[in-house]
């Protein structure tokens, strides 16, 4: 199905490879349209503003964030969670400028490490898959994070 309205750039990866330049874009775009507020001070933008914002974000995203941030209808807490999710990308982009090599290996440690002590099992099955990319680690590990909240939701309930 094409899409009702033209993007006005490239939308947000799942993967996140692509969120330094889709930040930039984004801030500049919805600052453009008089939008910025929503996403920096929710109590400047009207109600109004903030669902155009919204609607302009959700517009420029991977259909698989979309689903998972179904529930989001302010546009700065959407905002707020996909930097918390993807800001980690901003510190190897900084390394690489001035010049340290940054491998696929190294990533890969560092987020084995960053598990928690009493996943310590979890961790070692996740390096005993032999990841090359990355992306596929952070894809994986983002479906079982879906999978565990949609697990607590209904143990909520």
């Amino acid at each position: 199905m094409t899409d009702i309205m033209k993007r006005k750039f490239v939308a947000l990866e799942i993967s996140g490879k692509n969120y330094m330049t889709w930040v930039l874009d984004a801030e500049i775009h919805l600052d453009a349209m008089g939008l910025g507020d929503a996403i920096k001070d929710k109590t400047k933008a009207s109600t109004q503003d903030s669902a155009k914002a919204l609607s302009f974000l959700c517009h420029h995203i991977d259909e698989g964030l979309k689903i998972e941030y179904l529930t989001v209808k302010d546009p700065l807490v959407l905002w707020n969670g996909l930097k918390e999710r993807y800001d980690n990308l901003k510190i190897t982009s900084i390394l690489k400028l001035y010049g340290d090599t940054i491998t696929v290996y190294d990533m890969l440690e560092k987020t084995f490490t960053t598990f928690h002590a009493s996943n310590m099992v979890l961790q070692q099955q996740y390096r005993e898959k032999g990841f090359k990319k990355y992306s596929e680690l952070i894809s994986l590990l983002l479906v079982a994070e879906r999978n565990n909240d949609l697990l607590m939701r209904y143990h909520e309930n």
